[in-house]
């Protein structure tokens, strides 16, 4: 029997980013465990930072897992969870959207969570989210670091000022774990947790290793 294999899909086109979460998930590959496989959306915006760049790739993500008949699970690595709904509608396979991942997984290990996001924009999108999944009680604060993805991605100064903007969420508003609000930040998550003393999630890590324990138990 071959090997489950589990697709985490880059909404952007920006390969960088992809390269990122490759090397984010490198340590949740194990012998005989599902392959974990990273794409990038070729059709999707070079960035998701709009509403209308999070609505555009939601039917060609539909699409991609419609004409998958090889992956076991998806994971939709782009912290507004595009399309995470059309595309579960399509398959009765299991779909993760890392930014609900994220946060469970974050509620897991704090009693409140503060969020870094790229800019003010994504805290708009992302607040109507966790109103939708009724958190937003837990949520310490989120707070934007207003730079694009692509330059969350390529690490020129990005960290540094992840840390301050973390060290906000810690110190002023008491969050006791803090989520990456972008999968461009996946290669930062270590520094920033040393930085910090607190427990830093990154939502592609969460949600790929919710898909290996849905995946453990469905497939043994």
């Amino acid at each position: 029997m071959s090997r489950p294999r589990i697709l985490v899909i880059n909404p952007n086109s920006n390969h960088l980013v992809t390269q990122g979460l490759e090397h984010a998930l490198k340590p949740l590959a194990f012998e005989d465990g599902p392959e974990i496989v990273c794409e990038t959306l070729a059709e999707g915006p070079y960035g998701i930072e709009s509403q209308a760049d999070a609505d555009s790739v939601a039917m060609p993500l539909r699409r991609l897992v419609e004409s998958d008949n090889r992956s076991a699970a998806f994971v939709i690595a782009c912290y507004s969870d595009p399309g995470l709904h059309v595309c579960r509608e399509q398959t009765d396979r299991p779909v993760f959207g890392i930014a609900e991942c994220g946060v469970l997984t974050a509620l897991a290990r704090a009693e409140t969570f503060g969020v870094i996001a790229i800019g003010q924009r994504s805290i708009r999108r992302h607040s109507r989210y966790l109103r939708q999944m009724g958190l937003t009680g837990r949520l310490a604060g989120e707070r934007p670091l207003n730079i694009s993805v692509a330059e969350a991605a390529s690490g020129e100064g990005a960290l540094a000022k992840m840390i301050e903007v973390g060290r906000l969420l810690k110190d002023d508003d008491g969050a006791g774990v803090i989520v990456m609000g972008c999968a461009g930040m996946a290669r930062h998550r270590k520094p920033l947790e040393q930085a910090l003393g607190i427990p830093v999630i990154d939502p592609t890590q969460a949600a790929v290793t919710m898909a290996l324990g849905t995946l453990q138990f469905t497939h043994h």
